[in-house]
C-alpha cells in the first residue's frame, strides 16, 4: 500500500507539470505567453458539460474526460500538429496505462477508463468531451484574435470543421459573431434575461 501511495503522489506531482506546460500551436501563432495545457483542461471541462447537458448527455461524465483528455502531455509533451506529421507519438492510451501503472487499482481504472472512452469517440460524452476541446480552441484563438494576434484564423477554421454535436456548432458560430467581452457590458449594464 505505501508504494501505491508513492506513485500515486507522483501522479499527482506529474500531472502538475501540465499547469507549466504551454500550449505550443499558440507559440506557432506568435503567442509571446500562451496558456498552460491545464487551462486548456479546465475549460475544456466546463465546456464539455455545457455542451453535454444540451445534447441530453452526462454532463458530469463528459467533464470528467475532459479533465484527462492531456495528461499525457506530462510525457510526450503538446506536440504542434506540424510536429505530429514527422513523429510518431505513443498512443494516449499507451501513455495513460504507464502513468498509472502501480498506483491503487480503483484510480488507475477510472483514469484509463476516462482516456479510453475519449479515445473511442463511441460514446456521446465522449462526442461531447471531442467538441469541447476544439470549441475550446476556437474560443481561445477569438480571445488571442481580439489582443492582436492576427495568425490565428488556421485554429479557428480546423477547429469549426470538426465540431459534431449540434449544440458545439451553434455555441462556435455565436462566439465567432460576438466579442470575447460582450458578456462583460451586458453585465455591467445589468441586462437579466428573465
Amino acid at each position: 500500500m505505501a508504494e501505491e501511495m508513492s506513485k500515486l503522489t507522483g501522479l499527482l506531482y506529474e500531472i502538475g507539470l501540465l499547469k507549466r506546460y504551454r500550449r505550443t500551436g499558440w507559440l506557432v501563432a506568435g503567442v509571446r505567453d500562451p496558456e498552460s495545457v491545464a487551462d486548456h483542461s479546465f475549460r475544456t471541462a466546463i465546456i464539455a458539460s455545457v455542451i453535454a447537458a444540451l445534447e441530453g448527455g452526462n454532463p458530469e461524465r463528459a467533464a470528467f474526460m475532459s479533465l484527462f483528455h492531456d495528461t499525457q502531455e506530462t510525457r510526450i509533451t503538446d506536440i504542434p500538429y506540424l510536429g505530429k506529421r514527422y513523429l510518431a507519438a505513443a498512443p494516449n492510451e499507451e501513455v495513460t496505462a504507464d502513468q498509472t501503472r502501480g498506483v491503487p487499482g480503483p484510480v488507475a481504472e477510472m483514469v484509463r477508463g476516462a482516456v479510453g472512452e475519449y479515445e473511442e469517440k463511441a460514446s456521446l460524452e465522449a462526442v461531447c468531451a471531442r467538441d469541447a476541446d476544439k470549441l475550446e480552441c476556437l474560443l481561445q484563438a477569438v480571445e488571442y484574435r481580439e489582443q492582436g494576434h492576427q495568425n490565428v484564423q488556421p485554429w479557428i477554421d480546423s477547429s469549426l470543421a470538426v465540431l459534431k454535436t449540434p449544440s458545439a456548432q451553434r455555441l462556435a458560430d455565436e462566439a465567432l459573431r460576438t466579442g470575447s467581452l460582450d458578456w462583460l457590458t451586458h453585465a455591467l449594464n445589468g441586462d437579466r434575461d428573465t
